[in-house]
């Protein structure tokens, strides 16, 4: 087991706290990690993106003018691709940017992406975040105590007041709040740091090291 240092609200540190070695010397797979990014913004893309097709134009019912005789080029319907206002060829129609790379996978891009800020010295956790109602002024001053960076991750668990935390720092730029069954590889790495409370740190290594 590794030791990381745990700090308390007030950002004083007052111990260690033992981490699983698998979480710390995890192997990193930029690889998989660009493949967990991708999917994750894939999959938030909507694809309601809409063309009409001839067949969708409006009017067209009528031949413009005869086939012959008129010295013009010949034409059957207004709505051809060829006429301003007329069907478009080969565009976007919703359609769903959905994909996964396998729960292995994807449980092992998390642990790297983590393991890859603690070896970065991008992660600190914390006793614990008292928080018995939701003050956005209570929190940024804590955030305040506890690091400098401009770019926030915090991940809690069940045991901490997470309802209260997140209506707290929601408000406050550049923080983000999840809970860690919920966390994933694009939120892990765009940010600057990451803060875990003792609980969420025993959390993620039983939901993510099975």
């Amino acid at each position: 087991m590794a030791n990381l240092e745990l700090y308390n609200i007030s950002g004083e540190e007052i111990g260690n706290v033992e981490v699983n070695d698998k979480v710390v010397s995890f192997k990193v797979d930029k690889q998989l990690l660009f493949d967990a990014v991708n999917k994750y913004l894939a999959n938030q893309r909507l694809g309601t993106a809409d063309t009409k097709t001839r067949s969708d134009v409006s009017g067209g019912g009528k031949k413009p003018w005869k086939q012959k005789g008129t010295g013009r080029a010949r034409a059957g319907t207004i709505r051809s691709p060829l006429w301003k206002g007329g069907g478009i060829v080969f565009g976007p129609h919703p359609r769903s940017y959905n994909f996964s790379i396998g729960k292995r996978a994807n449980r092992n891009a998390i642990v790297g992406a983590l393991s890859s800020k603690i070896r970065e010295n991008k992660v600190k956790i914390v006793d614990s975040i008292p928080m018995t109602e939701p003050k956005t002024k209570e929190m940024a001053a804590h955030l305040k105590n506890i690091t400098n960076a401009r770019r926030v991750l915090i991940l809690t668990s069940d045991s901490d007041n997470y309802k209260n935390i997140y209506l707290a720092g929601r408000n406050i730029d550049g923080v983000g709040i999840s809970r860690v069954e919920q966390t994933n590889v694009y939120e892990l790495l765009r940010y600057d740091e990451v803060i875990l409370t003792k609980g969420a740190l025993a959390r993620f290594e039983e939901v993510f090291l099975k």
